[in-house]
């Protein structure tokens, strides 16, 4: 059985890093028909906070991951908050020291630090010298009698730790290099190396997907699951996910939150549709996918060693495609929300003129890269007042030239059939006859209408304003 997790830390939302890395353990959980684990890694009692566990569970909801066990889940494993779990990740400490895989460590900060400096003081450098797996049970007695706290030291066997990374190929570190960490601290309070290890025992975790900067971290935690005797899991380390310079993504590159990108009018299936694309290929050409699709075309396999940049632009064009798909209804119920927070809805527009509202969704729908700019962009067709911009005014509508022909064409709008074909025929043949290229008429007419200088087409533009309307700004011009 494939068992995954996603173990967020809730220190900060969730960025699109760690969106990413949940991302490729569902898939792969999904792909391969195992378990999706959601685990809070809250130990940093000062750092962490509800409002970030919330922030974590509504992006992960928002993108559309679910999990199997977990917080509001529930599951065998229970708990799934690390911070609950910390009598089984001393015990395993303690169970170290008795099986004489690990030591208590009675030196103090001040001493270490003390041997680092003097150690790079002389231009070496400095890794633990093992003083209290040296001591005697005559000097442990005398320190244990004075009350000094102690932490415990994993003791690291001689020789080398590797893996086979299902991304990188197999990995290999010389022991000698990796000095006896320390597992639990002074203060009773598990390290990262330990607690990571003994829940992912605990939960029968098969395959741990995540960073490539955890890769340093890996053969510390494989020895760790050796000397408990417990299965080590099979490792995939992913790629960083670099800014537009070519440096590791942050707040300076833009939004990194998915909530934020939430807020930006981004839809989740373009989000996922990206994240799932930033480092991993399905081996062909396609770019565009159903969350289903993903599932069905995901695998280790194609995830790629290398680093992979972020693209804005790539972002803003996949979310464009990915609204296209949607069902007009679908679309008209997620913009429902912006329309009411601009102070723009009426019931009507979910009773008597819901029919004309799903029309002007779908005029605008072609165009709309973001959920937010529809807003902005309807604005002539959901309010009655008309703002015109100055700009296109003086470009397009004070022509002396075309106050004759605006007149006669609000006349011919009077009479002439309102429907896409009549109002094109009417105002091709008012520039006709006065020797107007249409474009210039057609240009004065959008302005005048809408007070902007871009729109949609504008016969269907008119003909969704309706009569009434176009001839009151026409009137206006």
């Amino acid at each position: 059985m494939v068992r995954v997790r996603f173990a967020p830390s809730p220190t900060g939302y969730l960025h699109v890093g760690g969106a990413r890395t949940a991302l490729f353990n569902w898939l792969h959980a999904r792909r391969q028909g195992g378990i999706f684990v959601l685990r809070i890694e809250d130990t940093d009692a000062e750092r962490s906070s509800w409002e970030m566990v919330t922030g974590i569970l509504d992006g992960l909801r928002w993108i559309g991951l679910d999990w199997d066990e977990g917080p509001d889940v529930g599951g065998p494993h229970a708990p799934y908050f690390q911070s609950e779990r910390l009598g089984r990740h001393r015990a395993m400490a303690e169970r170290l020291v008795a099986e004489g895989r690990a030591y208590y460590c009675y030196c103090t900060p001040e001493a270490i630090q003390a041997k680092r400096h003097e150690a790079e003081a002389a231009g070496g450098g400095w890794m633990y010298d093992r003083t209290c797996w040296s001591r005697t049970p005559y000097e442990i007695a005398e320190l244990e009698r004075a009350g000094t706290p102690c932490a415990v030291r994993f003791l690291v066997p001689e020789g080398e730790t590797a893996f086979e990374d299902l991304v990188r190929g197999r990995i290999t570190f010389d022991n000698a290099h990796i000095e006896d960490f320390i597992v639990l601290r002074s203060d009773r309070q598990p390290t990262y190396h330990l607690s990571v290890v003994a829940d992912d025992v605990d939960m029968a975790i098969s395959h741990v997907i995540r960073g490539d900067d955890h890769i340093s971290n890996t053969p510390k935690q494989i020895l760790l699951y050796q000397a408990l005797g417990s299965p080590v899991p099979a490792f995939a380390h992913v790629p960083l996910i670099l800014g537009p310079d070519k440096k590791r993504l942050s707040k300076r590159h833009g939004a990194t939150s998915v909530t934020e990108y939430q807020r930006q009018g981004f839809v989740p299936e373009a989000m996922v549709n990206f994240l799932a694309l930033l480092g991993w290929s399905p081996g062909d050409d396609r770019e565009l996918f159903t969350r289903d699709e993903l599932v069905g075309a995901f695998s280790l396999a194609g995830i790629s060693g290398g680093n992979t940049v972020f693209n804005p632009e790539k972002l803003d064009w996949m979310n464009q495609q990915h609204i296209l798909r949607l069902p007009v209804e679908e679309l008209a119920r997620r913009l429902e929300p912006s329309v009411r927070g601009a102070g723009l809805w009426r019931d009507e527009l979910d009773g008597s003129r819901r029919e004309w509202f799903l029309q002007l969704v779908r005029l605008f729908q072609p165009r709309l890269k973001r959920l937010v700019s529809f807003v902005e962009d309807a604005r002539p067709f959901l309010q009655e007042e008309l703002a015109r911009d100055e700009a296109a005014v003086r470009k397009h509508l004070q022509k002396p030239e075309l106050n004759a022909p605006l007149r006669e064409l609000r006349a011919a709008f009077t009479v002439t059939p309102f429907d896409v074909q009549s109002l094109e025929r009417a105002l091709r043949e008012v520039a006709e006859r006065h020797a107007l290229k249409p474009a210039l008429l057609i240009h004065a007419t959008r302005v005048a209408v809408t007070g902007r200088a871009a729109s949609p087409g504008l016969f269907e533009v008119l003909e969704l304003l309706g009569r009434d309307r176009t001839l009151a700004r026409l009137s206006g011009s």
